[in-house]
């Protein structure tokens, strides 16, 4: 099977109006920059977008909420942006808010072909509304259902021709989980080898998971928000 296709355009021809879709990323770092830029430029519509948060207005899924592409976002942190705001006030945005945690393992349960999960987060909360609540030895868990997307487009640092990927330190976060879970998973790699050009061990994602492989150009890298200190 050959999984390298040309670029971010040829990767989401098939993502279309409507589609429930996985982003991988935690704030701006390692999000699939070049596949959210194709997305914007093919202006699809009614997506549900489930992401660990929303970017900042002009970069990452930013771009998507301004033209108006995003229905619902699932989601666990969402304060960096401003229209994301704007949106959720009017009533412009359906937004579901997950606990940090309980994200990462509906994504998870996904990829290991499990339907649901029970946690404790979000018990007693209005997380809980209207969930079922179980019992295990004096505990309670909330039932949480594996998500269900069509497409997963994560970024990696590097992969090689066959979907084995690598991620960055940080830029890891949540990449894995979600090439694990989505029923197409399209990935943009920094560097793109040939099949064998990685070490075994240091891979994260094994090439199963993946359907399509690019090799990504101009990432811009950019930090959400940057403190320094004074001079002193």
């Amino acid at each position: 099977m050959n999984k390298v296709i040309a670029n971010a355009e040829e990767a989401i021809k098939d993502i279309s109006d409507g589609a429930v879709i996985m982003i991988g990323g935690f704030g701006l770092c390692g999000i699939p920059e070049n596949c959210i830029a194709a997305l914007v430029k093919k202006k699809v519509k009614g997506l549900t977008c489930i992401s660990n948060n929303a970017g900042v207005d002009d970069f990452g899924i930013g771009l998507m909420l301004q033209n108006k592409q995003v229905k619902k976002m699932i989601s666990s942190y969402v304060g960096e942006n401003a229209e994301f705001e704007r949106q959720l006030l009017s009533g412009e945005l359906e937004v579901e808010l997950i606990p940090q945690g309980t994200l990462a393992t509906r994504c998870l349960a996904a990829g290991y072909g499990m339907p649901a999960i029970y946690t404790p987060a979000g018990v007693g909360t209005e997380v809980a509304q209207g969930k079922e609540t179980r019992n295990f030895n004096g505990k309670d868990y909330l039932l949480e259902f594996a998500f269900e997307a069509g497409f997963a487009i994560v970024k990696a640092w590097k992969g090689d021709r066959d979907g084995n990927l690598i991620y960055h330190e940080t830029a890891r976060n949540f990449n894995p989980l979600m090439a694990m879970a989505g029923r197409i998973t399209i990935a943009e790699v920094e560097e793109l080898v040939p099949a064998g050009g990685l070490n075994p061990d240091s891979i994260h994602t094994p090439g199963i998971y993946v359907h399509h492989i690019f090799q990504g150009k101009g990432y811009q890298k950019r930090i959400e928000q940057r403190t320094v200190r004074k001079k002193v």
